[in-house]
């Protein structure tokens, strides 16, 4: 349908049928480029729904009080071997992995995905994922760790160096010229929104989580503990934005979406859970700060298996349960007033905050 407008001696004619044209061309990938960057007509509405959550979770590092947590990091007494360890191994990973994320959210998924809304979204994860990279920085100066040594952890341990082979040998192969109208390819692209989404940031990641949080409930290094929050809550973000487009990739490609393929997903994941069983087996190598290593094992099985379930796959482990409710309870965020002390609380908006259920853990 075609409307005129007239100004004055000028007529303008636009053309609708254009924009359903646009509308009806917008895909995962492969779909109708443009440059100008419009986001309408919107398909993915759920991606821009997302975006205004995770634009409403924004946090900045500086804004969470350390002085603390260097109290308890100098003192003799405050702070056990193991919950030192357990810290210098988080930054260790985190440092290397989140650059990880961000590499590949830049410079794989949102180059090959054609909406603009997709890359919108995609564009905000990026940054999250450098407001994460940030407040590691923050965490190591102002503890006063060795930057060097905080480097050769995930170079010198080698459950850090498979994880991060794991997940590197994915992405590599996958760059913009990659030619996604050739179903094989768009295989190898399902892949590696499985394996960043649901496999590293949804599962890997836990294992650090877990225990950071376990020394957070013990009323050690909370500044820390706060950051670790906060930045699970985007996570949860980033699981659902690489789900939400693995599902959509898989109903506009249903060649693609075979029984094959979903069991080398099914096969990646056991991978990746095998591969953080020997990270958690590293990080905790005695038991502490409330968890056994046992404990652990079966909670990276239980968020595995919810993390295959979410996206329509058989579970690895069927029937396991949370061995770590409390858990659930520290990955809420919303249930405690006052709990991010500075200019946080203004970046909130109370209708728009996202919080992290116990269903999304």
């Amino acid at each position: 349908m075609q409307r005129t407008y007239t100004i004055g001696p000028r007529s303008f004619v636009l053309d609708e049928g254009k924009a359903q044209e646009a509308l009806a061309g917008k895909r995962v990938v492969a779909g109708r480029e443009t440059l100008a960057f419009n986001l309408l007509p919107l398909k993915y509405a759920w991606a821009y729904e997302l975006y205004g959550k995770m634009k409403a979770n924004h946090w900045e590092p500086e804004d969470v009080p350390m002085q603390r947590d260097v109290e308890q990091w100098r003192s003799t007494d405050a702070l056990s071997d193991l919950d030192r360890w357990i810290v210098k191994m988080g930054v260790g990973y985190f440092s290397a992995a989140e650059g990880i994320v961000g590499d590949n959210i830049l410079t794989v998924i949102r180059e090959l995905v054609t909406a603009s809304e997709l890359k919108l979204v995609l564009g905000r994860h990026a940054h999250e994922e450098n407001i994460h990279a940030d407040s590691l920085l923050y965490m190591i100066s102002s503890l006063g760790l060795n930057p060097h040594e905080c480097e050769a952890m995930f170079e010198d341990i080698p459950s850090i160096v498979a994880k991060n082979e794991f997940v590197t040998r994915l992405s590599s192969g996958l760059r913009r010229d990659l030619d996604l109208t050739v179903p094989e390819n768009v295989a190898l692209f399902a892949k590696n929104l499985f394996v960043f989404g649901q496999c590293m940031e949804g599962t890997q990641f836990y294992g650090l989580f877990g225990t950071i949080l376990s020394l957070y409930r013990q009323g050690k290094l909370t500044g820390i503990g706060t950051m670790f929050r906060y930045t699970l809550r985007d996570e949860s973000n980033h699981i659902e934005l690489l789900r939400r487009l693995l599902l959509e990739l898989a109903a506009e490609n249903p060649d693609v979406w075979t029984e094959e393929l979903r069991s080398e997903l099914r096969a990646l994941m056991r991978e990746a859970v095998d591969l953080e069983k020997r990270f958690i087996a590293d990080v905790l190598p005695i038991d502490g700060v409330g968890l056994s290593r046992a404990e652990f094992d079966t909670y990276i099985d239980y968020i595995a298996d919810r993390r295959l379930e979410g996206v329509g796959l058989e579970p690895l482990s069927p029937g396991v349960e949370n061995p770590l409710p409390w858990l659930a309870e520290l990955m809420d965020i919303g249930k405690e007033q006052n709990f991010f002390e500075g200019r946080v609380t203004e970046y909130q908006k109370a209708s728009a905050l996202a919080l992290v259920s116990d269903d999304e853990l």
